[in-house]
């Protein structure tokens, strides 16, 4: 009988709890078998050793916060992996059910893609219009895509997630991997890169992971100051694919579906929300034109910058 594909977890950690515990719990009742968890911790001293001696298949790397790169880390993290397969997860990704793993590879396993990423759910508490836009980004519809959507898709052609994502192993290795100084964004900057070599990416709408945030106005500010540095950093896969036009239509149809649920009272949020949301996108962009202490205030990753200076 043949022998399934191996896969391995890698998770980045900061000051992991009981929701990342709870994350390994899961892991172990998934039906599909893992090989390895690896966990790329920042600062060891909020690590739980516990944790090593209860979940067998847990492997941990400790390293500095200055040390911390969206796509350096996980870059070294895959160095150590084995497998024919490697799911890159967030602490915060909580696997809807036990079979998370076993959807999630099975269109890299059937060679329909060689990445896939999973739907993201909406947690109890999450605030009606977050609710919303995971449904408006993580629709029901599972979707393969390639080269030729994006002419249909712009740039959500690109779109992939590491908050839960399936990278086959070989080719990842084929293509050089994550690039090691990403702020954000280095899942689409590798998804760009995978689609433009005529390669294909699935959203497996049955891979479901519970998972969004009920971001403030300034933190959705930070969080897109980042978005806009990335897509400047790399004008050779967004340059001619705007954000802008996906963004004004999550806009509008979000603000449809609150009159339809008879919530008007918050259109006040979605106005102040979208415009932190685009001005941090807006001022990211432009980064090039601004002082290091403005940049340093408006990003969200101020150990990206510091690095910079380092070098």
């Amino acid at each position: 009988m043949m022998e399934k594909p191996t896969v391995d977890i890698i998770i980045p950690t900061y000051k992991p709890g009981k929701v990342f515990e709870e994350l390994l719990n899961r892991l172990e009742r998934q039906t599909y078998p893992i090989s390895g968890i690896l966990v790329m911790n920042t600062q060891e001293e909020f690590w739980n050793k516990d944790w090593e001696k209860r979940y067998p298949k847990l492997r941990v790397h400790h390293i500095e916060k200055k040390e911390f790169d969206h796509g350096g880390t996980r870059a070294r993290a895959a160095e150590d992996c084995k497998s024919d397969y490697m799911i890159y997860m967030t602490q915060d990704a909580m696997p809807a059910d036990s079979k998370l793993v076993e959807e999630i590879l099975r269109p890299l396993i059937e060679e329909k893609a060689q990445v896939s990423y999973a739907r993201q759910l909406p947690a109890k508490n999450c605030r009606l219009i977050e609710r919303f836009t995971r449904q408006f980004n993580y629709p029901e519809q599972p979707l393969t895509k390639g080269i030729e959507d994006l002419p249909r898709l712009g740039i959500k052609t690109y779109f992939c997630s590491n908050v839960c994502a399936a990278y086959d192993r070989r080719i990842y290795e084929k293509m050089g991997g994550f690039e090691k100084s990403a702020i954000f964004n280095e899942d689409m900057y590798y998804a760009a890169a995978l689609v433009k070599k005529g390669y294909r990416i699935a959203y497996c709408a049955d891979a479901r992971v519970i998972h969004s945030h009920n971001y403030s106005c300034g933190q959705q500010f930070h969080r897109n100051f980042d978005m806009g540095v990335s897509q400047a950093c790399r004008p050779d896969i967004f340059q001619g694919v705007s954000s802008e036009g996906e963004g004004i239509a999550l806009v509008k149809k979000t603000a449809k579906f609150l009159i339809k649920e008879r919530k008007p009272w918050l259109l006040a949020e979605l106005f102040f929300q979208s415009a932190f949301k685009y001005a941090g996108y807006f001022l990211g962009k432009r980064y090039r034109c601004f002082p290091m202490w403005f940049i340093k205030f408006c990003t969200m990753n101020r150990s990206y910058w510091e690095q910079k200076e380092e070098n």
